[in-house]
């Protein structure tokens, strides 16, 4: 007989009741995953993603170049994509689903040696803090888009469309602005946050971004949501497939 010293008998059940589901996350975060990145790549090469006042994230800023072998898209994607490929939290998702390095706690990793971050490409993670400078560009032509989506040829309105717009960029800015990148970076390299008021002051702006990087992870899953749902909305009013219910002053 075999017994457990250290854990409550509470403790123990609830491990032997979700151990059978270990596999429940990394199947939800390969099949979610795999899905945006195929309807990404739709969307992109569509080489529209514009309808009155209303403008795809995938395609922000909005770039117009007239013969253009590719959709613009694929100017600005790499942006966001770099951004989210190396962000702590899905490196945690996609090393556990896709590589199963581990695949979840008291799990064993697949078979071969675990090189981590070390190597090609993985390595290229480093380049994180990077990737969130030019992603905090990008979401301010966002917020341009946004704010834009209530401009109905100079008059104010509110559509549909001009709502699902501004709540998207919302969870975009929960996601990039709770990033750990940028947490280490308003509030790292310091020993004393109340020897200055500029210390105080970066200690005010970490504790704002900490407050956001607590829920990174829904704030992750929220936004790639979020970004889709954007995108269908406004391709189902480019083919015609319904009207955008509005009110405009």
């Amino acid at each position: 007989m075999t017994v457990e010293v250290g854990r409550p008998p509470a403790l123990r059940s609830q491990l032997n009741l979700w151990k059978p589901l270990w596999w429940a996350y990394p199947t939800w975060v390969v099949t979610a995953l795999s899905a945006f990145g195929i309807y990404a790549f739709f969307a992109m090469i569509q080489k529209a993603g514009f309808a009155y006042p209303y403008l795809s994230p995938f395609y922000s800023p909005h770039i117009v170049i007239s013969g253009l072998p590719i959709s613009p898209a694929f100017y600005v994607a790499w942006v966001p994509l770099g951004f989210r490929l190396t962000c702590y939290y899905y490196r945690k998702a996609y090393f556990r689903s896709f590589l199963w390095e581990p695949p979840a706690c008291a799990v064993a990793d697949r078979p071969g040696r675990y090189t981590g971050e070390t190597r090609l490409p993985f390595v290229l993670n480093n380049f994180h803090r990077y990737f969130l400078y030019v992603t905090l560009v990008v979401l301010g032509f966002l917020w341009y888009d946004a704010i834009r989506a209530f401009d109905f040829h100079g008059h104010f309105g509110i559509g549909v469309g001009s709502g699902i717009m501004l709540l998207n960029v919302v969870l975009l800015s929960g996601y990039t602005l709770g990033c750990h990148a940028l947490r280490s970076l308003v509030g790292g390299g310091i020993d004393c946050y109340s020897c200055s008021l500029a210390a105080q002051g970066r200690h005010r702006a970490w504790s704002g971004v900490s407050l956001l990087n607590n829920r990174h992870a829904l704030w992750a899953w929220a936004s790639m949501f979020s970004v889709a749902i954007t995108d269908i909305y406004i391709r189902f009013l480019i083919h015609g497939v319904f009207a955008d219910p509005r009110w405009v002053s």
